[in-house]
């Protein structure tokens, strides 16, 4: 295992102890707002008590009234609306939130969510035909369509209505719509550019139920529905997001909620906890994405509007859940076995793993599971990565970066050898010919073994304060709650503590993990270390000065709230570490 580099973040100590003084919190807490740019009281306060005061006014967006008044009249008109979605979490909850909306403003609306497989990514002038044959007088797009000029000229000739709404970057020019709501516009001027497709729909829903008291009455069953795509899509959770993250998840935790949903958490093992933004990201968005990823999207949707409270509409919401875990289940027996095999490929050919960012391609893989191997693939070997799904003549991917490589950049720059792509700069999906693939591999690889040098490819640790065990009080646990949910941007904060000591060998958990209890200064704690069961020998043989990277969280345990780490890193000290 390669060791990782541990840096620590600087702090400016002056303005950290100012706030610890103003704001009456622990110093480590003021140290961990420091970092994360708060220099005045005011400001970290406002961080640390978002309020729904503090979501932006929706009209604020380019193109929200054209858009709005567009709805308006189609629901007047008693004109069939179809939403069209994406068969991600985001495009799911987006969906899901904006059908529920137009419902209770009595709209004649229907919804579309695309077949991976069959459909592809995004607006199509297929789906726009479909779409319009069906009855559709005007189409609204959620989490997707901004760069889906065809399609709208196509629903232009077909007499049909388009609104966009989406959250990816634009290209050079608009889609010709009735509205296009992006906040990435580049004549946009709302305050927050970073929404998810969930969040941009939000503030549609916003601004739709103006003056419509049952709608605002609703409004926190949205945030909740907002917050799940938000946190499943992985934007930075500051300003917007974060409200919209916090009071969603709040939402979760307290209920009540919809038969759908309900039934989701459920069958998620969590009715009935606090939820934070890990429950949404690993245990609730991989059951939505589950759906998209091996069958088909529109399931999850369905889930989501499933709102009957008889026996029957119960039991019928229960069996959908399950079946969104049984569909998770099938992912993960099908992503094990494709990263065995881009592992494989990786270590065992240095045209491949030898090269600064990392290409495998396969026949027989399965398209909606490329993107988690990706991400597997850049968390082991520190390299930008791209996973390569061939179906007949065409190879369907998705990229995933590190920090210092702007993969949507590269992209842009070989535009040619793909048949289409996009994205963002760390995550991206493209289509490319298979006869053209040697050529794009050739190209990719030049453009990044030109750009990064060694030490973007060491893996690093962010260490934002050394914090003893003695130290974990009650109010530091509080202080860390109030600052979350942890995501981009707000990354949940690393402590090091050293030396410890292993109280006893560590116990290896469903031959993946470890169970471990630290000691420092008399004070003891449980600890996790996920996916480390091949350093139990190292762990086992080394137990005692050990230095101990971790993060803070809260599990239950015999009804009762226990605070427990979760390991980063533990190692020894190098020589020059063990004499500082």
């Amino acid at each position: 295992m390669v060791r990782k580099i541990w840096e620590d973040v600087p702090t400016d100590d002056a303005t950290s102890r100012q706030l610890a003084e103003a704001l009456s919190v622990p110093p480590v807490i003021a140290r961990l707002l420091t970092q994360r740019g708060f220099v005045d009281a005011d400001a970290a306060d406002r961080f640390l008590n978002p309020s729904l005061t503090h979501l932006h006014d929706p009209w604020l967006l380019t193109d929200m009234r054209p858009g709005v008044d567009r709805i308006r009249q189609a629901i007047a008109n008693k004109e069939r609306i179809m939403i069209h979605g994406d068969y991600d979490a985001d495009g799911i909850t987006a969906t899901a939130m904006l059908r529920r909306a137009l419902e209770v403003l009595g709209a004649d609306v229907g919804h579309f969510v695309p077949d991976r497989m069959k459909d592809g990514y995004g607006l199509q002038p297929e789906t726009i035909a479909r779409l319009a044959a069906g009855g559709a007088k005007l189409i609204v797009s959620v989490d997707c369509g901004i760069r889906a000029s065809e399609a709208a000229d196509h629903a232009r000739a077909l007499g049909v209505d388009l609104v966009i709404t989406d959250h990816h970057e634009p290209d050079g020019s608009l889609p010709r719509a009735v509205a296009v709501i992006n906040p990435r516009r580049p004549d946009c001027l709302y305050p927050e550019k970073s929404l998810a497709g969930a969040g941009v729909a939000l503030k549609l829903v916003q601004a739709l139920l103006e003056g419509h008291q049952t709608g605002r009455d609703l409004l926190p069953s949205f945030i909740k529905m907002a917050a799940i795509g938000t946190m499943a899509d992985v934007v930075p959770l500051v300003g917007e997001n974060r409200v919209i993250a916090r009071f969603g998840l709040d939402g979760l935790t307290r209920g009540p909620h919809g038969t759908g949903l309900e039934a989701l958490l459920e069958e998620s093992g969590l009715t009935g906890k606090r939820l934070d933004s890990f429950h949404v990201g690993f245990v609730l968005a991989p059951r939505l994405n589950a759906a998209g990823r091996m069958s088909h999207a529109g399931k999850a949707v369905d889930l989501l509007l499933a709102r009957g409270r008889d026996p029957q509409s119960r039991t019928e919401a229960r069996q959908m859940a399950r079946e969104l875990t049984e569909e998770n289940t099938r992912r993960q027996d099908s992503e094990a076995g494709m990263l065995t095999e881009a592992k494989r490929l990786v270590e065992n050919d240095p045209s491949i793993g030898g090269q600064n960012i990392l290409i495998v391609a396969a026949e027989g893989w399965h398209r909606g599971v490329v993107g988690i191997v990706a991400s597997k693939l850049v968390d082991q070997f520190h390299k930008p990565a791209i996973v390569i799904a061939l179906d007949g003549g065409v190879g369907h991917g998705s990229c995933r970066s590190i920090p210092a490589f702007d993969m949507l950049g590269a992209l842009e720059a070989h535009g040619d050898v793909f048949v289409k792509f996009g994205g963002h700069r760390q995550a991206a999906g493209v289509t490319v010919d298979v006869a053209r693939l040697p050529e794009m591999r050739q190209r990719l690889t030049q453009w990044a073994n030109e750009r990064l040098n060694p030490s973007d490819l060491m893996p690093r640790l962010r260490i934002d304060a050394a914090l003893r065990l003695r130290d974990i009080t009650t109010e530091v646990v509080e202080g860390l709650l109030r600052m979350g949910p942890f995501g981009m941007a707000n990354p949940k904060p690393i402590f090091r503590a050293s030396p410890v000591d292993l109280m006893q060998a560590p116990k290896i958990l469903k031959e993946r993990h470890l169970a471990l209890m630290f000691k420092q200064d008399g004070r003891s704690f449980r600890g996790v270390a996920w996916r480390a069961a091949e350093r139990e020998p190292y762990l086992s043989a080394n137990r005692f000065g050990l230095e101990l990277a971790y993060s803070l969280d809260q599990n239950e345990f015999r009804g009762e709230r226990v605070t427990e780490l979760t390991v980063a890193d533990v190692r020894t000290p190098t020589p020059v570490e063990a004499s500082a």
